[in-house]
């Protein structure tokens, strides 16, 4: 399989830089996988279907304005990745996007050790890499309501998610939660959490990944107000006492 031509599948058009930068993050991700776990796929066809064009599909919810300006017009726009791991959503929408702003957040500072050379090795400009768990920069003198764009791809509840990413989200920006086929049971459970958040369903894409049989759901959140400043809880209450 040919990255361009499963990016293509996107509406993306890859440069000879862009094509050579995935493939040197593709490199360093098996590397560094030997070393510490990063990720359980790593057959490279996989690699590009379900870390880096799935990182990418958040082009599927372009019909939203603000994520138009950003992706297809180029507009800056600043973006906090929450519980990035090995770097999915945010290095690929990087190398795709260079005018984005990016921000990782991860809890483990292997991974952020990784994703700092990666940054190095690729080039990257504008992308920082920050240890440390979701709930303890989103303080007003770090990142609170201080980006455009939120993403996750992290295995959490809805609920859960969104006192972890809301926080971080500027009134009039949006979080965009990268879920499979159980959201809809996930969103039916998640209603006091946007109400008490400052959240507000803005529109679900579901699409199958290309070149697989891969489902999955975008799920955008507008924030239409602030966040009390109590949220987000300490580490692990959300968990075992859910909105």
């Amino acid at each position: 399989m040919e990255i361009r031509e499963l990016f293509k599948q996107l509406d993306i058009t890859l440069s000879d830089a862009q094509v050579e930068q995935f493939q040197k993050y593709y490199e360093l991700l098996v590397s560094w996988n030997e070393k510490m776990n990063l990720t359980s796929i790593t057959e490279y066809e996989d690699v590009l279907v379900k870390h880096f064009a799935d990182s990418v599909s958040l082009i599927k919810a372009v019909e939203v304005q603000e994520i138009r300006e950003a992706l297809v017009d180029g507009k800056e726009a600043s973006l906090l990745d929450v519980g990035t791991g090995a770097g999915f959503p945010a290095i690929p929408l990087k190398i795709v996007f260079p005018n984005l702003q990016v921000t990782m957040i991860d809890s483990l500072n292997k991974r952020i050790n990784f994703l700092k050379e990666v940054i190095q090795e690729l080039g990257l400009t504008g992308i920082e890499a920050y240890h440390g768990r979701a709930e303890e920069y989103a303080t007003p003198d770090k990142f609170r309501e201080k980006f455009d764009f939120v993403v996750s791809r992290a295995v959490a509840n809805l609920s859960v998610l969104l006192e972890y990413t809301l926080p971080y989200v500027k009134v009039g920006g949006y979080f965009i939660a990268y879920k499979s086929e159980d959201l809809l049971n996930e969103m039916a459970t998640a209603g006091n959490a946007f109400n008490v958040l400052g959240g507000k369903k803005k529109t679900i894409v579901d699409f199958t990944l290309p070149a697989s049989d891969y489902g999955r759901s975008l799920l955008v959140v507008s924030k239409v107000k602030e966040t009390p400043k109590k949220y987000p809880r300490k580490a692990g209450t959300p968990k075992d006492k859910p909105l």
